[in-house]
């Protein structure tokens, strides 16, 4: 079974646990790819389980289903779009602005066009390439997401919006970001999710365990970076959602169907 997710330090420190076998679980193949790159391979059926944005998931739900532990929710947590000099959330949506984006099928556009139903990108780049592009004028703004949310100072970049908040004070739920998605041939989904949730629970008790793991991916990051990266995006949610986070995905995506972003679908959300 083919077990795809990101290089991101989030990702490697939760399914280190899975991926060496200290907890039960199928025999997964790993593979590690950026997150819009495992957005558009699933339109493919590619990867038994997968991480996903929840964006993808929301066009994808005839051929994947939501695991409930392993995924990124939260507060405080939600991307933001930064520029380079001052720029109003209304300017977003102008087609003077040019706004480059982590992709298409990212949460995070689909929550900027949710907060800007006008607004149409002008580029989309790898999450990591944005704020570089930013900071030298190729663009007027980015969509930032990941660490981005703790560095783009570091470029001389100012926050324009935080999608994040701006989603709280809409709907009182935490943020969906990405998740886990099993595909719906799959005969034992709940043992899978099962796995996931050993391994995010082995990894928050075992904090050092992945440390070289999860460095061999992130070798450019800052280690207070790192840990603030984890500590950000691996919580109660990754454990397991419960009512309260599946609550918050139906809610993005019943305000992204209604908005024509995402499709209209009879398949449910879990398994």
């Amino acid at each position: 079974m083919r077990f795809a997710y990101s290089p991101c330090p989030n990702d490697t420190f939760a399914f280190h646990a899975l991926r060496e076998g200290v907890v039960d679980g199928p025999d997964f193949e790993v593979e590690h790819h950026d997150v819009e790159t495992l957005n558009r391979r699933a339109f493919d059926r590619r990867y038994e389980v997968t991480k996903l944005s929840f964006g993808a998931l929301g066009r994808l739900l005839d051929d994947y289903a939501l695991l409930r532990s392993g995924g990124a929710l939260g507060r405080g947590v939600g991307p933001i779009v930064v520029a380079n000099e001052d720029l109003s959330p209304d300017e977003l949506a102008s087609p003077e602005t040019d706004v480059v984006i982590p992709g298409e099928l990212t949460t995070a556009h689909l929550l900027l066009r949710l907060h800007s139903p006008s607004f149409e990108a002008a580029a989309d780049r790898v999450f990591d390439e944005i704020m570089p592009a930013v900071a030298d004028g190729d663009y007027d703004a980015g969509l930032v997401i990941h660490e981005g949310r703790f560095t783009y100072r570091d470029h001389g970049l100012t926050q324009v919006v935080d999608l994040g908040e701006w989603w709280e004070d809409e709907t009182g739920t935490p943020v969906p970001l990405g998740c886990i998605a099993v595909r719906r041939d799959i005969a034992e989904p709940v043992r899978v999710e099962t796995a996931l949730r050993a391994s995010v629970e082995h990894a928050l008790e075992n904090p050092e365990e992945s440390r070289e793991y999860v460095r061999e991916h992130a070798q450019e990051m800052d280690d207070d970076v790192l840990r603030r990266h984890i500590e950000t995006y691996v919580n109660d949610y990754t454990v397991g959602m419960g009512d309260e986070g599946v609550a918050a995905v139906r809610t993005l995506f019943e305000r992204g169907r209604e908005a024509d972003v995402l499709p209209e679908t009879d398949a449910d959300l879990l398994p």
